[in-house]
């Protein structure tokens, strides 16, 4: 059943943030869709989906990629878009240190040019240390880097926090990072 929802949640995120017209949907700007009609263009494209399906992936997932309305009539990711919407976030006053997992094999070009979006809207940043690893053992050989989110909040950058809990902004230059050394106190 895991397995299922795995499957179901990464098709989702395909779907949801990326490539909606592969299956014929078309997300308002702010990235919802009909649920209904979520359901009805991923069954028509080879996969099942129930409203019940859909309810235990987006609750049981667990980076929590997907929210419902408030009605329960839409569904959108949180982010992590490379589509064009606007999340309607409102800036967010960011804690003192963030964290960005990443591979080692991209550090050469960050701390040349810093963190930047690519193909997503911004740059995602964690909470602790333990899940930004998580992230950049998906890319390859990890590593965390450490971001002064304060001193950047001080000095004008805009951070929002999406509803999951992932810190958002447009960019982060080298100098407001370095890698993270789990001896120091900054979680």
């Amino acid at each position: 059943m895991q397995n299922q929802h795995n499957k179901i949640s990464k098709f989702l995120s395909y779907i949801l943030r990326h490539h909606p017209q592969d299956i014929g949907l078309h997300p308002d700007e702010q990235g919802w869709v009909a649920v209904d009609e979520l359901i009805q263009a991923v069954n028509a494209h080879g996969k099942h989906l129930d409203l019940d399906l859909l309810q235990q992936v987006v609750a049981g997932n667990d980076k929590q990629r997907f929210a419902f309305s408030p009605d329960g009539l839409r569904i959108r990711a949180n982010q992590g878009h490379s589509i064009r919407i606007e999340l309607g976030l409102e800036p967010a006053v960011p804690p003192p240190y963030l964290y960005h997992g990443t591979a080692t094999r991209f550090m050469q070009s960050i701390n040349k040019h810093g963190l930047t979006p690519g193909s997503r809207h911004h740059v995602h940043l964690s909470a602790d240390h333990i899940t930004a690893k998580q992230v950049g053992t998906r890319h390859g050989m990890p590593v965390v880097l450490l971001v002064d989110a304060g001193r950047m909040h001080q000095d004008g950058n805009v951070f929002y926090l999406s509803a999951n809990g992932v810190w958002l902004t447009d960019k982060v230059a080298p100098t407001y990072f370095s890698i993270y050394d789990q001896s120091t106190n900054h979680g």
